[in-house]
């Protein structure tokens, strides 16, 4: 799950070099925001299913989150589609998530993602619409290609404590990024609870440089909990998960 800025939020890095070497690598310092970040992403190097054991997206797949934020309970759902969008050569499978409050849609959003031959799995933008008092927007939208927005790394296929990692980078839209923290963490959801088994990732955004964000992993499920831990208090928790 790609959780918004709005409703909590997923994170500006660095790549270290992505895991198997493969091309789609990029280098830089973890700490310095935007400059440099030229990642190589080579059509040849993406394809095939996205079969990352801690972020797998087969189609058919759903997710259901509850959300806990001070303005009252939200919801989100999570379904991976049977469609594909071309961006930059590269065929990436588009998932589906929406956000309710009080039975209203407040958040709609078509996600990008690819993997690549290496195992990572790459974001690739989104096409979003927010919906406040009436009225819709599309701030945060992006899409890798499109006025120097470049892709990043949401999961990679090692993960390994202290790995830092760009998520996304349009400056002023997508500045996330994520430092793994741990690979056998414990978290109890409704849906499940796990004894250190999650990868733990912290999560930021140079756009909300006070909110910091913890994330937990599960094997052959994907995210399960989302924390704010700095500068918010929303918690996100995985309620029910089904696959095709």
């Amino acid at each position: 799950m790609k959780h918004r800025t709005g409703l909590g939020a997923i994170v500006v890095a660095l790549l270290a070099a992505t895991s198997a070497g493969v091309a789609g690598a990029a280098t830089g310092d973890h700490h310095a925001p935007g400059g440099g970040y030229q990642p190589t992403i080579r059509p040849a190097d993406f394809g095939g299913p996205i079969d990352n054991p801690y972020f797998p997206l087969v189609p058919g797949a759903r997710w259901v989150y509850d959300v806990i934020t001070p303005e009252g309970p939200e919801q989100i759902v999570v379904e991976v589609t049977h469609d594909t969008k071309e961006i930059r050569g590269i065929s990436t499978v588009v998932v589906h998530d929406t956000a309710t409050k009080d039975g209203q849609l407040i958040e709609d959003t078509f996600d990008w993602y690819a993997q690549d031959d290496g195992g990572n799995v790459w974001y690739f933008g989104e096409d979003t619409t927010s919906y406040k008092n009436g009225a819709a927007s599309t701030s945060g939208s992006w899409e890798a290609g499109v006025d120097g927005a470049q892709p990043g790394i949401v999961m990679k296929a090692h993960p390994r404590v202290a790995a830092a990692y760009r998520q996304e980078f349009l400056r002023g839209t997508a500045e996330d990024r994520a430092r793994v923290l741990s690979v056998d963490a414990s978290a109890s959801v409704p849906f499940a609870t796990y004894e250190r088994s999650l990868v733990k990732t912290k999560d930021i955004t140079d756009l909300e440089p006070d909110v910091v964000e913890h994330k937990y992993y599960a094997r052959g499920i994907g995210a399960v909990l989302e924390v704010d831990v700095k500068g918010g208090s929303e918690r996100v928790e995985l309620v029910e998960h089904t696959t095709p």
